[in-house]
């Protein structure tokens, strides 16, 4: 080898050397970065003598990729919804609690227990309606409590809607410089890694999958095979709702037209946090609040006072509890949305309210000046049938509506504590999947980043390497200096 085709050689692995010094630079400035994979300059020999880096690669791993993804949004979904359920839960409890229903119900059969053992106490009668107002009152703060867990749902879908068509956007420009750096050889890595980022993102909001083609190009779909971007982003809409009443429903969403999540649906999402909003809203509360109402219901007629005459010609009329229907009675064992808000106690046995307690054992609480539903008509102060016949009533079995997932077959009392059972069970069911879920993204997160991430020891070890053929490479030219110059002094 001649000198001139040593310096030729010496000087292409200098810059080539440089070039993937750069590159391990890169690497280790973005060693924190989650988002980052490993670059490697591909290094080739010729034409000719010397070396040269044609491209940059970056290390990849599709399988693994995908597989984040699918676990990032069953993650998130489970997510939504233990979080939701955490809230609900704060409306019971457990059956001690004093603002736990079930705790109240108990409590007000104590109330009448007692009361009918001192039936002229008038203090008795009004630990009563205190312990009866104690109990709609907590119904009225679950109730409400459901609706802000729905409302906040509804908002929350929202806020994830524009962020996917936000990401869709951001992912549109992204993929366009892929397919034109593809195109003309560009150093695209920085690129794609920045691709996937959005990908990542809008996993977490919706269960995707996606297909990759010619130049780079990638087309995606929701996990249930809409398309949300294909060439240019596909547009999803949603209308919040901005009052969600008990019995409302809210607005489904839609992908390109076609709807995937709510009601109607065609091709239902199964993932990400939009599709645990979307079952917060329209499933778990929904049920949750059917079952307060059926307790408000059941306390209505549980309490209703009858027609005393003879000849009975007036129908039941609401007694100690009422609603904003009252007098009428709400149908039994049908469910009635949003009677858990406004249940109440009737003003004219409420001392607080100018009533009186008393008429809770002599009746007429639904029409005082009316005769009829008077049950002590002898005005006897001992008289003991009316509580009698309340705690009968509180304990008797009633029939509920099949559509709150509890049996339609129970007392008052029982249907409570299982009301807060199907909860309880539900949020541990579902903290232990969103567990399980979060543990399998932890892991498939690990997995991508030991694959494709930097390790800081590796690049560290590669710089040194790369610093020691800086250096050799200096010494070869160094030398032929050295000899080209001893040539030239020979001459000379």
């Amino acid at each position: 080898m001649s000198l001139t085709l040593s310096v030729d050689t010496a000087r292409s692995s200098l810059q080539a050397t440089s070039e993937q010094i750069s590159v391990v630079s890169r690497n280790i400035a973005r060693v924190n970065d989650s988002d980052a994979t490993r670059k490697t300059a591909t290094l080739v020999s010729g034409p000719g003598v010397g070396v040269s880096i044609p491209s940059i690669g970056r290390t990849s791993n599709q399988l693994l990729f995908n597989a984040y993804l699918t676990a990032n949004s069953s993650n998130q979904a489970q997510t939504s919804i233990t979080s939701a359920l955490d809230q609900l839960q704060n409306t019971v409890d457990d059956t001690d609690a004093e603002h736990s229903p079930a705790a109240l119900m108990a409590k007000l059969g104590a109330a009448l227990q007692t009361y009918s053992g001192d039936p002229q106490n008038s203090a008795v009668a009004a630990s009563v309606v205190s312990a009866a107002k104690d109990l709609s009152n907590a119904l009225n703060s679950a109730s409400a409590t459901v609706t802000q867990v729905r409302q906040q749902a509804d908002s929350d879908i929202a806020t994830s809607v524009s962020n996917i068509n936000s990401l869709l956007t951001q992912f549109q420009t992204l993929n366009n410089q892929v397919i034109k750096g593809t195109s003309n050889g560009s150093d695209i890595t920085d690129v794609l890694d920045a691709r996937d980022a959005v990908l990542k993102q809008l996993s977490t909001e919706v269960g995707i999958r996606t297909v990759t083609r010619d130049n780079g190009d990638m087309a995606i779909y929701t996990d249930s095979g809409v398309t949300l971007f294909d060439k240019s982003p596909r547009q999803v809409t949603f209308q919040q709702t901005p009052n969600l009443a008990a019995g409302a429903t809210g607005a489904a969403v839609y992908a390109d037209g076609v709807p995937i999540a709510g009601t109607p649906h065609v091709m239902e999402i199964q993932s990400g946090k939009l599709a645990g909003l979307v079952s917060v809203r329209d499933d778990v509360s929904v049920t949750y609040q059917s079952q307060l109402d059926a307790m408000a219901g059941g306390l209505i007629n549980a309490f209703a006072e009858t027609d005393q005459s003879a000849t009975p010609t007036l129908p039941a009329a609401a007694g100690l509890f009422t609603y904003s229907g009252g007098p009428a009675l709400p149908p039994s064992g049908t469910l009635v949305p949003g009677l858990a808000s406004s249940i109440k106690i009737n003003a004219n046995v409420d001392p607080a309210q100018g009533g009186d307690a008393s008429l809770i054992r002599d009746g007429g609480i639904s029409d005082p000046g009316n005769p009829a539903y008077t049950y002590n008509t002898s005005n006897g102060a001992s008289f003991t049938g009316r509580i009698q016949g309340l705690i009968s009533s509180l304990g008797a079995t009633q029939t509920f509506d099949a559509s709150t997932q509890l049996p339609t077959s129970s007392s008052l009392s029982d249907y409570a504590k299982n009301s807060v059972s199907w909860l309880e069970a539900l949020r541990q069911s579902a903290g232990a999947e969103a567990d399980y879920r979060s543990t399998v993204a932890q892991r498939a997160a690990s997995s991508l980043s030991q694959t494709t991430g930097v390790n800081l020891d590796e690049e560290m070890t590669n710089l040194l390497d790369l610093e020691r053929t800086f250096q050799a490479s200096s010494r070869l030219i160094n030398t032929v200096n050295d000899m080209l110059t001893t040539l030239l002094q020979s001459f000379s």
